[in-house]
């Protein structure tokens, strides 16, 4: 996108503070998008309950990326408008007793139905596991199976027809996690029911795999908690990422991961000393859009 690029340059003749951040990020993905075998995407759910959603699954279409590290409610996101679950804009500073009266969620300045969340994800929770071929799949696998299932304009069903391999270190800690064990629940209900059981140690077998036999490794970090850690976690074992962009609006002083700058990686070996890298200080929907058109 011309525009796009344009925009990339008016950053960097600003010269200065976050708007120079985006600008040499541009730099570093796009030499990271050419050079490095091993390219993460990591990124929490609240991006996903907005419109970055699409951009992030055209992303995935164009194999931008080719491993992708979230949190459950990624998928709870992602599923419930792949259903057709409707996400309002609104405001931070609605009353939030009256929408928990009138049946809505809140989440930051969005709003949706309350029977449109939990819901929707259990009905499609459930009839992708009546057409699952195993009872004992890592994360990676059911996403993948969930992905078949869904539209292309999904992230979960852009990946799965990319060959994105999708990893949820913490899958239970949202709706598709509860919705898996109540339908065990309600297998144990039936004759010749199954139980389904979520195998994360074959995610952790397969990410080993993934980063022992790639060249170098670069990632594209937003936001953070357990999916940016996963991915700087297994880059240690080679020797730290060789390109890294981090997106966030945490501070490190209280010494919380998700405030944590790329050079304090350095000092565990998740981030190589002659890394690449840039911390860009910024909200992901702004950012976001720019950095991802301009690749």
């Amino acid at each position: 996108m011309k525009e796009i690029k344009e925009i990339v340059e008016i950053y960097r003749k600003i010269g200065g503070f976050q708007a120079l951040h985006i600008a040499e990020a541009a730099d570093v993905l796009k030499e990271a998008v050419e050079n490095a075998d091993l390219r993460f995407f990591s990124f929490t759910a609240n991006l996903v309950a907005t419109g970055l959603r699409e951009i992030i699954a055209e992303a995935l279409r164009r194999k931008l990326f080719n491993v992708v590290v979230t949190t459950a409610g990624a998928l709870d996101h992602d599923i419930a408008k792949a259903e057709g679950a409707k996400y309002s804009p609104a405001s931070f500073d609605l009353d939030d007793a009256d929408l928990a009266e009138r049946g809505y969620h809140r989440l930051g300045n969005l709003v949706l139905k309350r029977e449109e969340y939990g819901p929707y994800v259990e009905r499609f929770v459930f009839k992708a596991l009546d057409l699952l071929d195993k009872d004992r799949v890592a994360t990676f696998e059911l996403a993948e199976h969930f992905g078949k299932l869904m539209p292309e304009s999904s992230i979960l069903g852009a990946a799965a027809r990319s060959g994105v391999r999708v990893f949820v270190p913490g899958i239970v800690d949202g709706a598709v996690g509860t919705a898996i064990l109540t339908y065990n629940d309600v297998q144990r209900t039936k004759r010749g029911g199954r139980r389904i059981t979520i195998d994360v140690l074959k995610d952790e077998e397969e990410l080993r795999d993934i980063v022992s036999s790639a060249r170098s490794l670069a990632a594209l970090i937003v936001g953070g908690g357990i999916s940016k850690h996963h991915v700087i976690w297994w880059a240690q074992f080679k020797g730290g990422l060789d390109y890294v962009v981090y997106v966030t609006t945490a501070t490190e002083y209280d010494g919380s991961l998700s405030g944590a700058r790329p050079r304090e990686a350095i000092s565990w070996g998740k981030v190589k000393r002659n890394a690449k890298s840039v911390h860009i200080m910024a909200d992901a929907t702004l950012v976001l859009p720019v950095l991802l058109g301009y690749l």
